[in-house]
This record gives C-alpha cells, sequence and structure tokens, in this order.
C-alpha cells in the first residue's frame, strides 16, 4: 500500500507500522528509503495526536536528574537553597523562583519549559 494520505485511524497506524518494520533496511537514495521517511513522519504525527505524552512534574524531572548524576539533597541546596527550602519545594509547598529556575538550567541542564510548569501548582 502506497502511503499518501494521513493516518486516520488504528487500522491505518498499524499497516503503516507492519510497512515501516519491512522497510527498515532500506538504502539510502531509493524510493524505498523515501517511502519509510514519509511513513515515520506519518507514524510521529499520529502518535503525537493519539498518544500525547505529558510535561513530567517539575519536582520529579529534578529528582530524576538527581539520580543519573547521584546528587543528594544536600547538593541541591546551590540550586535551591537551604535544607528547608529544598525540603518545602520537593514536598510541592514552595513553587520554584525564577532564580532557581535558572540555576537548574545552566548547573542540571534540564529543560526551562518543564521546570517552569513548577509554578501552577
Amino acid at each position: 500500500m502506497a502511503y499518501n494520505k494521513l493516518i486516520k485511524n488504528e487500522k491505518e497506524y498499524k499497516e503503516a507500522l507492519k510497512r515501516i518494520e519491512e522497510l527498515f533496511d532500506a538504502e539510502q537514495g531509493t524510493p524505498e528509503a523515501d517511502e519509510l521517511e514519509l511513513l515515520v513522519a506519518l507514524v510521529e504525527l499520529y502518535e503525537k495526536e493519539k498518544y500525547p505524552i505529558e510535561a513530567p512534574d517539575p519536582v520529579e524531572a529534578i529528582k530524576f536528574r538527581m539520580e543519573q548524576e547521584g546528587l543528594t539533597n544536600e547538593d541541591m541546596v546551590q540550586y535551591l537553597g537551604s535544607k528547608s527550602r529544598i525540603s518545602e519545594v520537593f514536598s510541592h509547598k514552595r513553587n520554584l523562583s525564577l532564580s532557581m529556575i535558572r540555576k537548574l538550567v545552566a548547573g542540571l541542564h534540564i529543560p526551562a519549559d518543564v521546570l517552569i510548569g513548577a509554578a501552577a501548582f
């Protein structure tokens, strides 16, 4: 089946996934590789609409990065302030300030858009 339209339902989605699997090793510059590229874009568009991924909770994003980096709450003083302030942020009793967000972005490379959600507790 040649794909020249948007994927509109689960049947078409599953057919597209099957075809992607068939074309997965297509050689660059071939019509099959072009078809694969188009199918991947169509599937991504369908998945974005039908299976949206919600942004992570800012506190959970910080804790995840801490785990990745092997950081403790004491290490977070430079980003969030005192131990009591860290506790307040982690228990969702205090919002992240702009200063905290800037420090977390610069120091831990957590995307600002993830952290900005903290203002909406």
